[in-house]
């Protein structure tokens, strides 16, 4: 049985247990996609988006698509989530309890692990899969359809059974981080989780994805994540979204970021990617109303064999748009990173203010870092700039350092962290942006030495 045969038959057997299973618009999505999946199969080198990081290597791994997480991985789940709370407690201090969690566990929504609190009238925050029972006709409207993205997108679409929906109506803000955490718990196992964010007009809030790996499967970590959240900003909405990958060092990631903007919506994105064998990011946006601001920021640390890409699109469809796009990677061993992003300027998209760089620190001769920023601009009166830099450790800022007393292995830890700082300094929201700067500190020899810069 070929791979493609073994996505078909976990179709056939689930698509009757998938929640939302007997809404015929959904059914209809769902068929599509895996009809188009069958057909394009896992991206190889061959196709543009995917010239430095072929999925080929998939169609020869075998994971299973359970309708349920296995008893066995509630334990390990019980116990990511609690540490994770930890170290959220840690960093907020008297706000530890804030916020409102939503826990799935290999892809299916585990309320007992969950606990949102009080939100605002207007506000949902929920599980697709309790939307999908009581409000269908709010999740059509933003389920999207199986033709957007790449191939695993479309299995996204076929196989995804829960994730989040989350509505806010006009005028609504919600205060308190949104957290959805996604625990891979099961060994061999693959989810699909796909997440609504709908904010009308005026409405604010920030959402926090994490995906983890359970204790349990440190040693045999294998898994594969396929997660797409989807983002409806309407006028003047102000959505943060902040996403934290810290899966198991043999995980696949792959995920993807849509957002659409009306007119004077802001939509923040960030990526930190610190886990997985291999992780592929796909963010896009697109500005459907005049005077939008996007800012896409990124940070990703990889070492041993392990590769990270992150394609971007920001589409000026109207007018007066302003975006800033930042990504940096430290790489060391023979990891290898990837930046591919690109601004389209529309035709008659006057007043564009674009900006778009990203930047990589090589801490060994075996790591590799291949940029490609690119602007296609279709309109006058615009201003645009790209860049892209790869390169080592300043040796004029290690002789400074050395100098002032300090040994080569602390300068060094010393510039490594501050290139990081640069991206952590634009999260606003602390819990997170100190989780992330812990993240990076322990994985530089005698980080702890830095806890005092953060």
């Amino acid at each position: 049985m070929s791979d493609i045969d073994t996505w078909l038959a976990a179709f056939r057997t689930q698509a009757a247990t998938l929640s939302g299973a007997g809404l015929p618009w959904l059914a209809a999505i769902r068929q599509r996609a895996i009809e188009r999946f069958a057909d394009e199969g896992w991206p190889t080198n061959r196709m543009e988006g995917f010239r430095h990081t072929s999925l080929a290597f998939l169609a020869q791994q075998r994971f299973v698509t359970a309708a349920q997480p296995a008893a066995s991985a509630a334990g390990s789940a019980q116990a990511a989530v609690a540490q994770l709370r930890r170290e959220e407690a840690g960093k907020a201090g008297a706000d530890a309890t804030g916020g409102h969690w939503l826990v799935f566990v290999d892809g299916v929504f585990a309320p007992a692990l969950s606990a949102i609190g009080a939100l605002p009238a207007g506000a949902r925050v929920d599980a697709l899969s309790a939307a999908l029972a009581s409000a269908p006709e709010r999740v059509e409207a933003a389920f999207g359809s199986a033709d957007g993205g790449a191939s695993p997108a479309a299995l996204n679409a076929a196989l995804a059974t829960d994730g989040a929906f989350v509505r806010l109506e006009r005028g609504v803000a919600v205060e308190a981080p949104i957290h959805l955490v996604f625990v891979a718990a099961t060994a061999g196992g693959a989810c699909h989780p796909r997440n609504l964010i709908v904010a009308e007009s005026g409405a604010q809030a920030t959402v926090v994805e994490h995906y983890v790996g359970a204790p349990a499967n440190a040693q045999d970590p294998s898994s594969l994540t396929n997660a797409v959240t989807r983002i409806d900003a309407g006028p003047d909405a102000r959505i943060t979204h902040l996403k934290l990958q810290q899966e198991s060092a043999q995980a696949i990631h792959l995920a993807r970021i849509e957002a659409v903007q009306a007119r004077g919506a802001a939509f923040e994105s960030h990526s930190l990617s610190f886990g997985a064998r291999l992780a592929r990011n796909d963010i896009v946006t697109r500005f459907d109303g005049e005077g939008c601001e996007t800012l896409l920021n990124g940070l990703f640390h990889v070492d041993g064999r392990r590769h990270v890409d992150h394609h971007t699109r920001i589409e000026h469809a109207k007018p007066r748009g302003t975006s800033r796009e930042f990504y940096r990677g430290i790489l060391d061993g023979a990891s290898r990173g990837v930046f591919a992003g690109r601004i389209i300027v529309a035709p008659g998209a006057m007043r564009t203010d674009a900006e778009q760089r990203t930047d990589n620190l090589l801490l060994s001769a075996q790591a590799e870092a291949d940029a490609r920023p690119e602007l296609e601009i279709y309109a006058d009166d615009v201003k645009c700039a790209h860049g892209a830099t790869v390169g080592q450790i300043d040796e004029a800022s290690l002789f400074y350092l050395r100098s002032r007393g300090l040994d080569e292995a602390h300068a060094r830890n010393l510039l490594t962290y501050a290139f990081a700082a640069e991206a952590l300094a634009r999260i606003r929201l602390a819990p997170l942006r100190q989780r992330a700067a812990a993240s990076i500190r322990a994985r530089l020899p005698g980080g702890a030495l830095l806890e005092e810069l953060s």
